[in-house]
């Protein structure tokens, strides 16, 4: 029992610890781990861009599949 008591008393301070640290690191530098709005654009773009070219080759394969068979 007393085992338990003290692996549980060491998870609880090792956690009450790093959550001070993380609000110390939040007050010293406020913007860390911010997505900036551009990052967002460009990722959501290029998904973009990759989910229409996609589209079109599958359309091109499947309007002229008979036809690419012989290749």
């Amino acid at each position: 029992m007393k085992y338990t008591a003290a692996r549980t008393y060491r998870a609880v301070h090792w956690a009450t610890t790093r959550v001070q640290e993380g609000l110390q690191e939040a007050k010293r530098r406020p913007d860390r781990g911010d997505i900036s709005t551009t990052t967002v654009i460009i990722w959501v773009a290029a998904v973009t861009g990759a989910v229409l070219i996609a589209g079109t080759i599958a359309v091109v394969v499947a309007k002229y599949n008979g036809r690419l068979n012989g290749l």
